[in-house]
C-alpha cells in the first residue's frame, strides 16, 4: 500500500478531486488546507500570510491512502491537474504504508483501504 500526500495551490483542488474521482479503485482522500513556504521563502505570493514575521503562503494537501497498483496512476493525475508551470505548483510525496488497521471493527490490512 502507499500513502500520497500532495500539496498543491488551493484554486486547484476542484480540479484535482474531479480527476481523482474518476479513478476507479480510488477509495477516498482527505484534505487540509495548509500554509508554509519552499524555495521561495513566499516572497511575491501573491495571497501572502504574515504572522509572526514569518511569510506564509497557502496550500492544499490532499492525503491519499491506495493500493500500489493504483499509486502511479494517482501521481500522474494530481501531477497533470495541479501543475501551472509558475513556481510553487507545490511537491508530491510517496510512502509505504506497512499497515492499515479500521478501528471500527479491529480490522487489519490492505482491505481496509
Amino acid at each position: 500500500m502507499k500513502e500520497i500526500k500532495a500539496y498543491i495551490k488551493p484554486h486547484k483542488l476542484a480540479q484535482v478531486t474531479m480527476a481523482l474521482r474518476k479513478l476507479e479503485g480510488l477509495t477516498g482522500m482527505s484534505v487540509v488546507d495548509v500554509r508554509g513556504f519552499g524555495r521561495s521563502r513566499g516572497k511575491d505570493a501573491p495571497h501572502r500570510v504574515v504572522q509572526d514575521l514569518i511569510d506564509y503562503v497557502p496550500h492544499v494537501k490532499i492525503e491519499i491512502a491506495c493500493r500500489d497498483e493504483l499509486a502511479n496512476e494517482v501521481v500522474e493525475v494530481i501531477e497533470k491537474i495541479a501543475h501551472t508551470g509558475l513556481r510553487g505548483d507545490g511537491k508530491i510525496y510517496i510512502s509505504t504504508i506497512d499497515q492499515v488497521v479500521r478501528i471500527e471493527t479491529g480490522e487489519r490490512g490492505e482491505d481496509v483501504v
